[in-house]
Order: structure tokens, then sequence, then C-alpha cells
């Protein structure tokens, strides 16, 4: 059970028909899970409004919206996100928990672990499977050994905005800049990085936590 004995409400983001009507199965029969809203992309649970503070199991592959940027969303709905997916490297892996994913399992996974993951999370905790903790382990190891990432208050704002999904002419509006000025900015992150591409650089902003900045500045 949740909190002061309520049951914990669950929602479900899958797009494959047979295993998202087997996780709800699952949550259904668990008798301290209510099922919430179970849909085929976060656009179409965002409309069933599930009510906040819920754990939602999301798949990562899901059309429209997928990867981090889903966990992003469901996250910033006001969500704990539990991630169950057949793509357990490491850079999903890292990419999810740097998103604010509370837990990660692969597809491999019997239904009495996503239930034991799912009441973790509900409580508080963080879950990770133990084939893939140690991911997250040597991550924490190599990000408290390497360098500081040192980044310009601007080169910060363009690479959050690029993380958010913006085109370069997006960003230069919204900045109030020039496109060449913003491609001068992503030039200057890649020197000082190393990544090139623009997913290896949205995984760069989610993992220093410069994804979320936007959303912060908005509020």
């Amino acid at each position: 059970m949740g909190a002061e004995g309520e049951p914990i409400v669950v929602g479900v983001i899958e797009d494959h028909p047979l295993y998202r009507a087997a996780v709800a199965r699952v949550l259904a029969d668990a008798p301290d899970i209510e099922l919430g809203v179970v849909a085929d992309s976060v656009g179409r649970f965002a409309a069933g409004r599930q009510r906040p503070d819920s754990v939602v199991v999301l798949d990562l592959k899901l059309r429209g919206v997928q990867d981090a940027a889903a966990v992003l969303e469901v996250v910033g709905m006001g969500h704990k996100v539990l991630v169950v997916s057949a793509h357990a490297g490491q850079a999903e892996v890292l990419g999810a928990i740097a998103a604010g994913a509370r837990g990660y399992l692969s597809k491999d996974s019997d239904g009495d672990e996503i239930l034991r993951a799912v009441r973790e999370i509900a409580i508080g905790n963080s879950y990770v499977s133990p084939t893939l903790a140690s991911f997250v382990l040597n991550s924490s190891r190599e990000r408290h050994s390497g360098p500081k990432l040192v980044l310009s208050d601007r080169e910060r704002q363009v690479l959050s905005l690029l993380a958010a999904g913006e085109r370069d002419q997006d960003i230069a509006e919204a900045m109030n800049i020039t496109v060449r000025t913003v491609r001068s900015y992503l030039d200057r992150i890649r020197d000082k990085t190393g990544r090139r591409r623009r997913p290896e650089l949205t995984r760069l902003a989610i993992e220093e936590g410069i994804a979320h900045e936007v959303a912060r500045r908005a509020d």
C-alpha cells in the first residue's frame, strides 16, 4: 500500500500490445495496486489525466516522444517513473536515470520483480535490477573523479533548448540571436565536451542537469 493505506496508483505506457496487456494484468491482480491509465504513447497517457505522484511503468522506444525525452516529460507531469525496456545498455540506463527515472528494469524481469520495483518507488526509494546496477555505480565513480564541465550561461541555455528538442532556428528566436550565433555556441560546446551529434549533446544535457533549466526558468 501507499501512503496511509491507499492503494498504489500505477499507469503504463507501452506500445507493444501483448506486453502492455501482460503488465497491466500483473498490476491489476496485485491487491495493493490500483491500475491507472494504460496507453501506447506519452501523448495518449497525458490525455488520460492520471493524477500526479503515481508510479508509471514506461517503455523507452515509443512513437513520438521516446527515450530520455519521454522520461523527462512523464516526470514533468509529476509522476515517478519505472522504465521497463528491452533496451538495457549503459547509455539507455544512465540517460533514463539522469532524466529522472526512479527505477530501471529490462523486459527479462518477471512480474514479481516489476511489483517489487513499483512498491519501492512508491515509497520514495529507487530500484535498478541487479544486472544493471553496475552501470549506475560505475557512472557515479566516473562523475566524481572526472573534470567538471564548465559552460557559459549562454552555452548552457543553448544546450538546454537543444535538449528540449528545439531546432537551431527555434533556439535563435528564443534567445533573440542569429542562427549563425547559435551554431557558434554549439561548436564551442562540441569543442569543450567532445560530443558531436545532437543525441550525444542531449544526453550530456541530461547527465549534467542542464536539460531541466528551460523548465526552471519558465517557472
